[in-house]
């Protein structure tokens, strides 16, 4: 297998994270440029259909796009230790932490960013304004995180699953445009820098 991977992009990250965590280590890496416009060549649209990143092309040629969908594939192929729920309850709770974590935390960090980092005006037609709302709607969203984080210690249970990935991959991306929590979340303070401590969030960065 290869994974079409870009370190400049969260995303990716996410995947990178994943397969630090399962200890993966016989997926092929293979470095796109999106700044060099290398995924929107011909030849890269032609294998994944569309110009993201990342792409998990299998051995019989097929490729899979969005970072979550290749995440739920590597945990079926490389199950332990688990990421996304045991049993149906947990399974539940994960899929609702992590469509939270991603819909009001890291969606609108990322695009945040994608608007107002002077870097990314050659990839994208940015819009202040959108930058600001997006900020502000992350900031909103925090302190639903910081009370459930005071509940557990990661935001899906007691253990680290896709929710904890999705949300501080986002968060940690906002560090380009120097966003930070507000230090009265203390939870999520917290939450975050046993975060940076795991061993994914070097190799994965």
């Amino acid at each position: 297998m290869k994974l079409y991977d870009s370190h400049r992009a969260p995303n990716p990250r996410r995947v990178r994270w994943c397969m630090v965590e399962k200890g993966i280590e016989d997926i092929e890496i293979v470095p796109i440029d999106i700044f060099k416009g290398e995924h929107r060549t011909p030849e890269y649209r032609a294998r994944a259909g569309l110009s993201n990143v990342p792409v998990l092309e299998l051995d019989d040629g097929t490729a899979i796009t969005e970072s979550i969908a290749i995440c739920r594939y590597l945990e079926s192929r490389y199950p332990e230790p688990n990421l996304f729920g045991r049993d149906a309850k947990e399974i539940a709770i994960v899929e609702m932490w992590m469509r939270r974590a991603e819909m009001l935390l890291a969606t609108p960090l990322m695009l945040a960013v994608r608007h107002s980092h002077p870097a990314l005006a050659a990839l994208e037609k940015q819009v202040p304004e959108f930058a600001a709302t997006y900020l502000a709607g992350a900031q909103r969203a925090l302190p639903l995180f910081n009370r459930r984080l005071g509940e557990s210690p990661f935001i899906a249970g007691e253990r680290l699953t896709i929710a904890d990935i999705v949300a501080f991959t986002g968060l940690d991306f906002a560090r380009m445009v120097k966003f930070r929590p507000d230090a009265s979340l203390n939870h999520v303070m917290q939450w975050a820098e046993t975060m940076r401590q795991r061993p994914a969030a070097a190799a994965g960065a």
